[in-house]
């Protein structure tokens, strides 16, 4: 088969690594910029060009789409979609897990645990605070990635200097509990076709609540219990991913759904538990495709 890589990191770990697993299977890989497409409808087909030439030779696309080119990305998936071309993460599950407060709805709709959560409006900040009862609050843009636009407030007090600032930026966040028993650490588990391929543990550095491995976390191989694992495959289904990592924090009320990344990073957890996600992926592209 031929399968590109929509990504503007050609030398990103990720798409190496899905290359190198592609071409393991004998498939025809590529890695396609995404600002390099041009979108059309003519005569009430979806057409696409590609540094000019046409696109009619893919049989199935692997969309790596960053949170700064979400719009423009989604809609070239969405592309390729009217086109018949199959793709391993649909244009609307990027959209809707892409914005959190939307994502934390479709879970909530399917029954997912997920910490508490409010939508901030300009209402009355205060009365939206007071639902903390004054224990630290999390401070959370609606749209960011590697525990950027994440702020912890140690009381209702600090997080109302907080929120009135962004509210001025006309920027949209959302209010999120704290769960302090989890002590700065997460777990990742990565969902492909409805089975978890791999899983670890990340602690946040020193000083720090974030367990990013981007910002200086660590990381561990473990095993998800049964809760965690129905977790994971229920957010997944819930948010119509078939490749996915979703992040949980370990509660003293059970595992919460702490966010749903439809491109998760592979370098972090492929080198932290061995395991060859980019094969799973490739394999979840075959079935589909026979």
């Amino acid at each position: 088969m031929n399968i590109a890589i929509l990504s503007r990191g050609g030398n990103l770990y990720s798409t190496k690594s899905l290359i190198r697993a592609g071409e393991a299977r004998n498939h025809t890989m590529e890695v396609l910029d995404p600002d390099l497409f041009q979108l059309s409808v003519e005569e009430g087909n979806a057409m696409l060009l590609y540094d000019d030439e046409p696109i009619d030779d893919l049989h199935a696309v692997i969309p790596r789409i960053g949170a700064s080119n979400t719009y423009y990305g989604s809609s070239l998936v969405r592309q390729f979609e009217a086109m018949g071309i199959f793709t391993v993460v649909a244009a609307e599950s990027i959209l809707q897990s892409r914005d959190k407060w939307t994502s934390f709805q479709i879970l909530s709709k399917a029954g997912v645990a997920v910490p508490k959560t409010v939508l901030v409006n300009s209402i009355n900040f205060e009365s939206q605070l007071n639902c903390f009862q004054n224990e630290p609050i999390i401070i959370k843009l609606l749209e960011g990635t590697h525990g950027h636009g994440v702020i912890l407030a140690e009381n209702a007090h600090t997080a109302l200097a907080t929120i009135e600032t962004l509210h001025t930026t006309g920027v949209k966040f959302l209010l999120q509990e704290f769960i302090a028993e989890s002590k700065g650490a997460d777990v990742r588990a990565i969902v492909v076709d409805g089975v978890v391929v791999a899983s670890m543990k990340r602690q946040c550095k020193e000083g720090d609540f974030r367990s990013n491995l981007h910002r200086g976390g660590s990381s561990e191989v473990i095993k998800l219990t049964y809760e965690e694992e129905h977790l994971a495959l229920r957010a997944a289904k819930a948010l119509r991913l078939g490749v996915c990592g979703v992040d949980i924090l370990q509660s003293q009320r059970g595992p919460l759904v702490l966010e749903v990344n439809s491109t998760p990073g592979l370098e972090g957890i492929e080198t932290t538990t061995g395991k060859n996600i980019s094969k799973s992926i490739i394999g979840y592209i075959e079935r589909n495709k026979r």
